[in-house]
């Protein structure tokens, strides 16, 4: 690549090239190489600078561009430079080399380039990096091929800073306000940047759709929506960002020590007066225009730190051979058999152990040899012992029960399952209490140690039958006896009397209960409803003009009558006549039966006195059987016509030995023995 740049501008001095302006010169570094922990390393193994119009230069710059790791990672130049002398900046990661006095020529540049060690101060540093190396002050991405350099301006504005980063140039490369589109650009031109200041995104056209307004990338949206929006590439908002508080629609990298480092948020287009919201300054990223020339001012070299990138730990079930994997970032993968010194014991990325009977680590790492230290990564070959079981045989136990099993285990974990081929646990534990059962049940167990497991062993519970038996509801009479019966032969009872016979006999109602045990000692408990059916006993019988109703002292299941042939559910009974009657009720169950007497009342609603031998008389029908009965009847106007009573039953429709005429007439009777009054009216018709 150098003999070619070379014969490249050995061409344009043939072909008469007039160097009327400045030439920029071309750097090439050589050097990817391996870095040891701990130790210091050239960052090239060759450097070349070609500048056919100048011999020399004021200054030039070299930063680790990309992995760089603040607080471990140093530049330092070696030797004797006598005209050379450096600035290490620990943020930016990049170490300046600037002439002592005048242009130190691109010669004495090339050896203090080639003098430049790295160095980390980690036992166990990681990653790679890469060294940029350029003559002008703006930092270079290799990834990118831009460069990006920070400009100071406290209290510029979005637009002021968009204007003149787009008025600037850098070795002919037009610059643009910063478009950040990686992890490497945030990395180069936030978090190791001098400061914190303008890049190129806004949402002004429209609200939450964020676009870069600059560059290559101008009209690209990087973000949707506010702080729980989305990016469809790239974005690196601080935390709560960007949340649009008093109209911010600029993007602008926070000041150092406020969130992530290198992350965005949003300001106003002025941002604050003071404070870390106040801009400090812009970010001008060249590289990428329309028209740029194709630059050789910079060259990168890289160096890459061995590291074991995976790595996988393995185990086997009792003793046996075990593979273990490990892979690296570059390089060969060395296994050992300690932690540290020794020689490889294999070298790949896969390794098969010897016969283990024991866990053991082993040990890997990537270093090449020459590499004194580094920290090795434990891999672990786990043999785990393959448990042995027992378990006690369960008893018998009776129907509707349950128990507990028991098994124990060398090592691991009991799992029970209801199957020889189920994959789910019913329990996991040593002690496993079934539930309730009905039939002999057969469990099975194993027990399982990190994955190994013992053998399923079945454990099988018998079930003893437990007497089959119902509950019984009885009635019987009142006042009698029943006897209840278990109904099982050959077995031992305990009835809730306290007796133990097979058979009891009771006088009274309840709930009555026997414990029946059979002689395999399962016991059943049958129940007993009780119930007694009472005998009939009538309270009253209660008479109305249109009929009787009969009421009882107590209540049951009865029919009632008041001819003693015929019984129904209801006690009202119409009657039309009155009369001595006898009132009868009885329960279903043929218990008993109880009698009573009773008078009916009846009166007519008309007579008719003109001795045709019908209705030629009126009388209260029934008052007979009541000597102390007396019946008073009145005209319209209330005036008593005559009494009825034990010697004067009826009236002929006369008063005073004079007819009265056809009209209403008013009665009122009156029954002591019942305490009954009676009123009503009837026609007397001629």
């Amino acid at each position: 690549m150098i003999a070619i740049k070379k014969l490249f501008l050995i061409l344009l001095l043939l072909s008469g090239f007039v160097y009327s302006q400045n030439i920029a010169p071309v750097l090439t570094a050589t050097g990817n190489q391996i870095y040891c922990p701990q130790s210091s390393l050239p960052i090239v193994t060759n450097m070349s600078i070609i500048d056919p119009d100048d011999i020399g230069i004021q200054a030039m710059y070299v930063q680790i561009s990309s992995g760089y790791v603040l607080g471990q990672d140093t530049l330092t130049l070696t030797g004797v430079h006598p005209t050379i002398t450096t600035s290490w900046n620990a943020t930016e990661g990049k170490l300046t080399l600037s002439g002592v006095s005048g242009n130190p020529t691109y010669f004495e540049f090339t050896a203090a380039i080639e003098a430049i060690v790295f160095s980390n101060t980690s036992i166990n540093p990681s990653g790679q990096r890469v060294f940029s190396i350029t003559v002008g002050q703006a930092n270079y991405l290799e990834s990118t091929d831009h460069y990006y350099q920070y400009i100071p301006n406290t209290g510029i504005s979005w637009l002021n800073a968009k204007n003149a980063a787009a008025s600037s140039t850098y070795y002919g490369l037009q610059g643009y306000l910063a478009t950040i589109t990686s992890m490497d650009e945030v990395q180069i031109s936030g978090i190791q940047a001098s400061g914190a200041g303008w890049i190129g995104g806004t949402d002004e056209e429209t609200e939450g759709v964020w676009k870069w307004a600059s560059g290559p990338e101008i009209g690209t949206v990087f973000w949707n929506g506010g702080i729980n929006g989305s990016t469809p590439n790239f974005s690196f908002w601080n935390t709560n960002e960007p949340n649009n508080q008093g109209e911010e629609d600029y993007a602008h990298v926070t000041a150092p020590g406020v969130g992530q480092a290198g992350s965005w948020n949003d300001l106003s287009l002025t941002g604050a007066t003071s404070g870390n919201y106040q801009p400090k300054g812009y970010i001008v990223e060249y590289g990428g225009m329309p028209g740029d020339p194709v630059l050789h001012i910079s060259t990168t070299a890289t160096i890459t730190i061995p590291q074991i990138t995976s790595f996988t730990n393995a185990s086997n079930c009792g003793n046996g051979t075990v593979t273990l994997q490990a892979s690296a970032n570059i390089g060969n993968v060395n296994w050992y058999a300690n932690s540290t010194g020794g020689s490889p014991i294999f070298t790949g990325n896969t390794f098969t152990t010897p016969t283990l009977n024991t866990t053991t680590n082993y040990y890997v790492d990537t270093f090449p040899m020459g590499c004194s230290t580094g920290t090795r990564t434990m891999i672990t070959a786990t043999i785990n012992e393959i448990p042995t079981t027992s378990f006690t045989q369960p008893i018998p136990i009776c129907q509707n029960t349950n128990t507990t099993i028991n098994a124990t285990s060398t090592i691991g974990t009991i799992n029970w399952y209801d199957s020889l081929t189920s994959t789910t646990p019913l329990f996991i534990g040593n002690s496993f209490t079934t539930p309730t059962l009905n039939t002999t049940t057969t469990y099975y167990f194993e027990a399982n140690n990190n994955g190994c497991l013992s053998n399923r062993t079945a454990v099988t519970i018998t079930i003893l039958p437990i007497p089959i038996v119902n509950d019984d509801t009885i009635s019987f009479c009142e006042g009698t006896f029943t006897q209840l019966q278990s109904e099982i032969n050959s077995a031992t009872y305990l009835w809730s009397t306290g007796e133990t016979t097979q058979n009891i006999t009771i006088v009274a109602a309840g709930n009555y209960s026997v414990v029946i045990t059979n002689s395999l000692g399962c016991s059943a408990t049958k129940n007993f409803l009780v119930t007694t059916n009472p005998i009939p006993e009538i309270d009253s019988v209660k008479v109305q003009i249109d009929g009787i109703t009969i009421n009882t002292i107590n209540s049951g299941n009865f029919l009632y009558s008041i001819d003693g042939t015929n019984f129904s559910s209801s006690n009202f009974f119409s009657i039309i006549n009155g009369g001595l009657y006898n009132a009868y009720v009885k329960d279903i169950y043929e218990c008993g039966i109880d009698i009573q007497s009773f008078v009916f009342i009846s009166t007519p609603t008309f007579f008719t006195p003109n001795n045709d031998g019908n209705n030629d008389s009126w009388f209260v029908k029934g008052t007979q059987f009541f000597p102390n009965a007396k019946t008073y009847i009145f005209d319209r106007y209330g005036k008593l016509l005559t009494t009825l009573h034990t010697n004067n039953l009826v009236w002929d429709g006369s008063f005073n030995n004079e007819r009265m005429p056809a009209a209403d007439y008013w009665f009122s009777t009156e029954i002591p023995e019942t305490n009954q009054i009676i009123k009503g009216h009837f026609s007397l018709l001629r």
